[in-house]
């Protein structure tokens, strides 16, 4: 039958066999982890980039779908804007024959100056009110002006964008052509970007299951090497106890040995050392020197 330091051997030598297989284990967990992370990396990256290309093919439809629209309204709009543009030139010959003869820089000091005359200079009655009545008539011929300057400007704003559809009137149909083409070819990269993504994730989930299986066995080795250390610690326990036990027995011994040397000196009428002398002093055993 072993002993318990036999048996501490033996726990000892099966406790470094199990940690080498746990530190084997957890690092082949490592490996496992990290090849994981890397290919739920390279899934996420491959399920942006099929978005994208998603993404890209949509809005090339949804570009193409417009530009579609574009093409059959350009005609309708063009002729709207011409419409628009006859009905202003009408409202410009209408009202050139009310335009002042004076600029409008003209007038505008001219405003300036009756109403600073206004405010500034003490008036009667009657000559405020002709001056106020001068200020009505500058501020009617300075406002057929604006109207006219608007006019105009809408005008040039009308014919500028008559040019603008007759210029994408004419990039419409190459548009068409290379962004329905660069749409098809989204569509075609985006199923083969989905078809790698699948692969991908089939291998991650495949590599996390060895990783699961790998940290349950490492649990299970753990599990064991804690239950051999406690082993381990109750034989070095009991080993403790016992030695204790052995020491207490021989000091016991010793001090009978001693004890019965001094009771035979004093007989002799020796003399005693110090360590028979206390102990026949605290057997209460009359001493001499």
């Amino acid at each position: 039958m072993l002993s318990e330091k036999q048996k501490i051997e033996e726990l000892n030598k099966r406790l470094s066999i199990l940690k080498e297989q746990k530190a084997k284990i957890d690092a082949e967990a490592n490996e496992l982890g990290e090849k994981r992370d890397k290919l739920n990396q390279q899934f996420q990256g491959m399920r942006i980039d099929a978005q994208k290309l998603r993404d890209g093919r949509d809005g090339a439809n949804e570009e193409v779908r417009k530009l579609k629209e574009e093409r059959n309204e350009m005609k309708t709009g063009i002729h709207e804007k011409i419409q628009e543009l006859r009905g202003l030139r009408e409202e410009t010959w209408s009202m050139a024959k009310r335009k002042p003869p004076r600029s409008l820089q003209s007038l505008q000091e001219e405003f300036e100056s009756i109403e600073w005359k206004i405010q500034t200079t003490h008036l009667s009655l009657e000559d405020e009110k002709i001056l106020i009545e001068q200020v009505k008539q500058t501020e009617t011929q300075i406002n057929v002006h604006k109207k006219l300057g608007q006019i105009n400007q809408k005008i040039a704003d009308l014919h500028a964008q008559i040019k603008t559809f007759e210029a994408r009137s004419e990039l419409c149909h190459e548009r068409l052509t290379a962004i329905a083409r660069k749409g098809q070819e989204n569509h075609q990269k985006m199923l083969a970007k989905i078809e790698e993504s699948r692969k991908t994730e089939a291998s991650a989930d495949a590599v996390h299951q060895s990783l699961m299986q790998a940290r349950e066995k490492a649990k299970r080795i753990r599990e064991d090497i804690v239950g051999i250390v406690k082993q381990i610690r109750c034989l070095k326990d009991r080993i403790d106890q016992e030695e204790n036990i052995e020491k207490t027995r021989n000091e016991e011994t010793m001090r009978k040995e001693i004890e019965k040397q001094a009771r035979e000196k004093l007989k002799r009428g020796e003399k005693l050392n110090w360590e028979e002398f206390q102990i026949l002093a605290e057997k209460g055993i009359g001493t001499q020197d």
